[in-house]
């Protein structure tokens, strides 16, 4: 690991512990701070998410927005009466044609919330603490500097302490590795929480798919440095875990998000295009079926574009 990332954990690391919610009530001051959760077809624990948030939390954190991606269920619901402003995601900026994916959800909460710092937190967690929202509000309340900070965490698997982020450690962590070793350092490049400085967030692109938690650490490393990132080891996360077969399809939107990088950056001069559709097999009674997905990847471009 290069010296300078490895001075960077040691000076950009910390834990939830680090930052006490007394401390982040005093250090706020005029900061106003918005969580936002993009469900789809969570009702059985969004509800408890926003309550935790909205009861343990109200002095520092100023409104909880659920952006809902075309629930079948009644995330929105429960969402509403747990007390979070509920936007269907379809329904803001409607002169844009929709698209799909959880970036297209998070770059859309731009548009509707208010707060100066902005917390995502995915809207499946189970057992959720709400020093997640305090230990990603902690370097951005107290350090001017910081522009985006990271979640870590333990991830377990089907009993064991560890062994998930499978997609992780398979595709993300190599490429990073090989193409942007200065974020060697983040734990868990991949993690669905993570907290960003509007100023910062509206002016970077959006992937729509899989591929956003990669494009903004690329796109932000770019904008604000290696020393405006901060990570925080949140503990232990726990949630419903995907299929080897769906886990192929977010690896191969991460891969993708990782090509459309390094061709802007220049790292790579490409002669041909990706293809976006991946062939994958199941066994049946008569032997092994093919069946493809589309995993292309669209793109939204930085939200002070839209406004301007």
């Amino acid at each position: 690991m290069p010296a300078e990332v490895e001075a960077w954990l040691r000076r950009r690391t910390s834990a939830t512990a680090d930052w006490p919610l007394g401390a982040l009530i005093e250090a706020k001051a005029a900061t106003s701070v918005s969580v936002v959760l993009p469900a789809r077809d969570e009702q059985e624990t969004v509800g408890e998410i926003v309550e935790a948030i909205r009861h343990e939390l109200d002095r520092v954190v100023d409104e909880v927005v659920v952006i809902d991606s075309r629930s079948r269920d009644d995330t929105a619901q429960v969402a509403s009466r747990a007390g979070a402003k509920v936007f269907a995601q379809d329904d803001i900026l409607p002169h844009l044609a929709p698209l799909d994916g959880k970036g297209e959800a998070l770059w859309k909460s731009l548009a509707v919330t208010s707060g100066d710092v902005l917390v995502f937190v995915d809207a499946d967690i189970r057992n959720f603490q709400t020093s997640l929202v305090t230990g990603l509000l902690g370097p951005l309340l107290t350090d001017p500097t910081v522009a985006y900070a990271k979640g870590c965490y333990d991830r377990p698997l089907r009993g064991a302490p560890t062994g998930g982020g499978r997609v992780t450690e398979l595709v993300a962590r190599p490429l990073i590795n090989l193409h942007w070793p200065q974020l060697a350092g983040f734990i868990q490049p991949l993690a669905g929480e993570y907290a960003g400085r509007r100023s910062a967030l509206e002016r970077v692109p959006f992937i729509t798919g899989y591929g956003v938690e990669l494009g903004l650490l690329v796109d932000l490393l770019e904008l604000a440095g290696l020393d405006g990132l901060a990570q925080v080891d949140l503990g232990a996360r726990e949630h419903s875990h995907q299929s080897t077969e769906a886990l192929g399809g977010m690896a191969a939107q991460i891969m993708l998000a990782a090509w459309s990088r390094l061709e802007r950056q220049g790292k790579i001069h490409a002669s041909h295009e990706p293809a976006v559709r991946l062939a994958q097999f199941h066994r049946t009674d008569s032997g092994y079926e093919a069946f493809t997905r589309d995993v292309s990847i669209d793109e939204r471009p930085p939200m002070l574009t839209i406004r301007a």
